[in-house]
């Protein structure tokens, strides 16, 4: 990686972790999440490093997401992992991704399924919570999307056992967008047969 590219992603990762923050402080999580996707789309339609290219249609029309949902925000305890588990997740060029299962998560109704909550060994560590779910492949991409991913500044917050879980901040990896990205797709513990219409969707 050259030293341009380079500061472009820092710059990128710092952009994003800002954004994180301003949400985590919004008292009304709607306005939180209004914020968040304008702050996304201007980093997609701004950044050096977008992953959309220079024609993409997205850029004329925006990143499509369904309507923010209340109910689909809750406050949940990060149960115990129980026997260790690791999982080591193809990365393409870049080798593999390693995770370590921290715990899970219980969604609560209309979904009430259990999905894991891995540890990223990369980098400086970080929570790792992707979800693919009934849409995949239709309303949304087929490998599935991210809810949090900390090492890179996407973080919802919480304190002691709790995480802040709130689905309709799904959003697609770089990889649905443009090929030269590779990205860790949701493991069989983070599949569920449910529909969740919220977050980033296809177009």
């Amino acid at each position: 990686m050259d030293s341009r590219t380079a500061l472009q992603l820092s710059a990128w990762r710092r952009e994003v972790a800002q954004l994180y923050a301003q949400v985590r402080v919004s008292v009304d999580p709607a306005e939180g999440h209004a914020r968040w996707r304008a702050g996304r789309e201007s980093l997609f339609l701004h950044h050096p490093q977008s992953p959309l290219a220079a024609g993409d249609p997205l850029r004329r029309s925006g990143i499509p997401v369904w309507p923010y949902d209340p109910a689909l925000r809750w406050t949940l305890p990060l149960e115990p992992a129980g026997a260790p588990h690791q999982l080591a997740i193809d990365s393409g060029a870049d080798g593999s991704t390693s995770l370590s299962l921290a715990g899970w998560i219980t969604l609560p109704d209309p979904f009430d399924a259990r999905v894991a909550v891995w540890w990223l060994d990369q980098y400086a560590g970080g929570l790792f919570l992707p979800l693919r779910d009934g849409t995949a492949g239709s309303t949304s991409y087929g490998g599935g999307r991210y809810l949090l991913d900390t090492a890179k500044g996407a973080d919802l917050g919480g304190a002691g056992q709790e995480m802040v879980v709130d689905l309709n901040f799904l959003y697609h990896p770089s990889c649905r967008y443009d090929d030269r990205w590779v990205c860790p797709l949701a493991p069989a513990q983070n599949i569920i047969e449910q529909s969740v219409e919220a977050g980033e969707r296809m177009p």
